[in-house]
């Protein structure tokens, strides 16, 4: 999804900070939100050196809003001049590789960070339709969706734009769903490491595999299998955050490739990088002190 690592804990856990003069908050709602919802966050006064960053697949969906302009461009993987232009409100769906936006709309946002199909309890569709793709607000929520920015841009503190949000996403939960908790455990058993495969986990749910891929697509929006890809990428870049140099062979094997040419493959597929070049230009961000948000990388500038 888009946008900013939160860790899911007990209320009234917030975390927040400075960061060169810009301001960042995080915020865990309270159960049932929680049970969808990773973290609520903000930050005010983010003006970064860099004019775009690449926002990396991680198979979670984000709910981002500009308090500061009424919109949000997103670039054009290969033509870097083109863009699409939306309203200051967007949810941005699971994607199946990077996408690339704007730090000048990035000055004062606020988000929801859902977990990993925990979108489809909001929004009253098949999460499955918002997939590699940003869709106003206000397209799924009616006049609703809009007014929610303008609610939040009139509280000045940020605990109360939490409150703010919190009650809204609370009034707009749906009932229990047929799939839900099937769901949530082949999204737990698909995102730990190891030898788990999607025929482990469909024969483990006793849903057919036709019908297995169809439930889970719908409340997560990517495929078993992509979703799987996805999360093994993601633990690849948790291994290159922690080391200043890696066996890219080795690595392979332990996260479950065929070989090194295969997660160079995926590797660049979702992030744009190859995984050495993506080293050299993290560990030259760290050189510099440029903020990470999650799941984004700063590009050159």
């Amino acid at each position: 999804g888009l946008f900013p690592q939160g860790v899911a804990s007990p209320r009234p856990k917030r975390a927040w900070g400075m960061l060169d003069g810009m301001l960042f908050r995080s915020y865990v709602p309270a159960p049932p939100v929680a049970d969808f919802v990773e973290d609520f966050w903000l930050y005010d006064d983010y003006r970064p050196r860099h004019l775009r960053e690449h926002i990396l697949p991680s198979g979670t969906t984000e709910l981002v809003i500009n308090l500061r302009d009424d919109e949000l461009r997103i670039y054009d993987r290969v033509r870097p001049g083109a863009c699409e232009r939306f309203s200051g409100a967007v949810v941005s769906g699971t994607h199946d590789r990077f996408f690339v936006i704007d730090t000048a709309e990035e000055t004062s946002l606020l988000g929801v960070h859902f977990r990993p199909g925990g979108a489809s309890a909001f929004f009253g569709l098949p999460v499955s339709e918002l997939i590699d793709t940003h869709v106003e607000l206000e397209m799924l929520w009616g006049r609703e969706g809009g007014e929610l920015r303008e609610r939040l841009r009139n509280v000045s503190r940020p605990i109360d734009k939490f409150r703010v949000l919190e009650a809204t996403l609370m009034a707009r939960l749906s009932g229990p769903s047929m799939h839900r908790d099937l769901v949530r455990f082949a999204v737990g058993a698909l995102g730990r490491p190891g030898a788990t495969s999607v025929r482990d986990v469909t024969q483990h749910v006793g849903l057919s595999h036709r019908r297995f891929i169809e439930v889970f697509k719908t409340q997560v929006g990517l495929t078993p299998k992509l979703f799987h890809r996805v999360q093994r990428f993601q633990r690849i870049l948790a291994q290159v955050r922690r080391a200043a140099a890696a066996e890219w062979s080795d690595l392979a094997v332990d996260c479950g490739f065929f070989d090194q040419s295969h997660l160079i493959r995926d590797f660049v597929e979702f992030s744009g990088f190859t995984p050495a070049e993506f080293a050299r230009h993290l560990r030259e961000l760290e050189r510099r002190g440029v903020h990470l948000k999650r799941h984004h990388l700063p590009l050159a500038g």
